[in-house]
C-alpha cells in the first residue's frame, strides 16, 4: 500500500476532470498499448428486505501504467426512499507494482466519462458544421452530455426536452451556470426533425425519437439504454443510420439494437465500427454531409481508467 492512499469526493472529481482534458485521455487510453477492458462481473445481492439488488464490477488496466476497478451497485426500490438506485466508487492500483493508489467517488467520474465518450465519438461521426443540438433527458447526465458535446462542436442553438417541461428547465439553469446558453423544447418531433446532434439520456422503455425525422446528416447518439427491454429510438431511426457502438459485446445488448437484430432488421454486419476504430482511424466515421449516423454507448470500463488517471494526476 502507499504511505499515503488518495481520495476524492464528487466535487473533487468534477473540478479535475475538465472536458477537454477528459475527452483526450478517453482518446489516447482507446489506442493505447496494453490498454486491456476486461468483462464486468454481475453478482445478485438480496437487499435484506425480500428485494434483490445487483452489485456490479468493472475493471479495466493499461499493463505497466494503472489498474482500475469500479464497483457499482444498483437498489432499484431506492427511489422511494429518495436515494439514488445507483452508487459507485473506483479503486486506482499501480500497474507497476500493485500498490493502492486510492479511491474516488464513481457517480461523478462515470456521468462525465460517460458524456465524453459520446463527444469522443461525436467528433468522428457528427457533421462540422453542425449548429443545432438536442438533449433529450433531465436526469444528471443531461447537462454533461451537453457539455462534453459542446466541447467538441459550437453550437448556435441548444435544446433540453423531457416529460417535465419543470426538470428541463432545472437543466437549462444548470447549463446557464456553466455558460451554456439553452432552452427548452415544447415539441420534441419539430427539435429532433430540427437538430444536427440528438443526444438521448433517458431510461425510456418505448422509442423516443422516430427516425423517420431525422434529417440528412444528422447524428443520433443513445446513452440512457442498457437494457434489452429499454429503448431509446424506433427501428427507422436504426435502419436509415449508418450504426457506431462504443463496444460489440455490450453496445449490442440494450433494446436500441438488440431489438432490431432479434427481428433481422439489421445484422452484426450493419455495425460499421467501434469506438477503438474510430479513434484510431481503421475506420474514417462519417462519410458524407448526408449520411445519418448512430451510435450506441454502453460504457467502457476504460473510459474509467482514462478518468481516474486524470483524477489522480498519474
Amino acid at each position: 500500500m502507499t504511505a499515503n492512499p488518495q481520495f476524492f469526493g464528487p466535487d473533487d472529481v468534477a473540478r479535475l476532470l475538465p472536458w477537454p482534458e477528459l475527452i483526450d485521455a478517453i482518446e489516447r487510453v482507446m489506442v493505447e498499448d496494453g490498454a486491456e477492458a476486461p468483462e464486468r462481473t454481475v453478482h445478485t445481492v438480496p437487499d435484506g428486505a425480500g428485494n434483490d439488488a445487483a452489485f456490479l464490477l468493472k475493471p479495466g488496466w493499461v499493463a505497466g501504467d494503472v489498474i482500475a476497478v469500479k464497483a457499482v451497485t444498483f437498489f432499484p426500490d431506492n427511489g422511494q426512499l429518495n436515494l439514488p438506485t445507483i452508487n459507485a466508487g473506483v479503486l486506482l492500483f499501480s500497474g507497476k507494482n500493485g500498490t493502492f493508489i486510492g479511491a474516488c467517488d464513481g457517480n461523478e467520474l462515470t456521468t462525465r466519462r460517460t458524456a465524453a465518450a459520446s463527444a469522443v465519438a461525436a467528433k468522428r461521426l457528427a457533421v462540422e458544421d453542425a449548429t443545432r443540438l438536442l438533449v433529450i433527458g433531465t436526469g444528471a447526465l443531461a447537462p454533461m452530455a451537453a457539455l462534453a458535446h459542446g466541447a467538441v462542436r459550437e453550437y448556435d442553438t441548444v435544446e433540453v426536452w423531457g416529460r417535465s417541461a419543470f426538470k428541463a428547465a432545472g437543466v437549462v439553469e444548470r447549463l446557464a451556470a456553466e455558460g451554456l446558453r439553452a432552452s427548452v423544447s415544447s415539441d420534441l418531433d419539430a427539435s429532433v426533425a430540427a437538430a444536427d446532434v440528438i443526444t438521448c439520456v433517458t431510461g425510456s422503455t418505448e422509442p423516443i425519437v422516430k427516425g423517420a425525422l431525422l434529417k440528412p446528416g444528422a447524428h443520433l447518439d443513445l446513452i440512457g439504454s442498457f437494457t434489452p427491454q429499454m429503448r431509446e429510438s424506433d427501428d427507422d431511426a436504426v435502419s436509415r443510420s449508418s450504426v457506431f457502438v462504443d463496444t460489440r459485446g455490450d453496445g449490442v445488448l440494450a433494446g436500441d439494437l438488440a431489438q432490431p437484430l432479434e427481428a433481422g432488421l439489421i445484422s452484426m454486419k450493419d455495425i460499421r465500427a467501434d469506438l477503438r476504430e474510430l479513434v484510431s482511424g481503421a475506420h474514417a466515421g462519417r462519410r458524407s454531409d448526408t449520411e445519418i449516423t448512430l451510435y450506441k454507448a454502453a460504457g467502457i470500463s476504460l473510459e474509467d481508467v482514462a478518468a481516474a488517471r486524470l483524477v489522480f494526476g498519474v
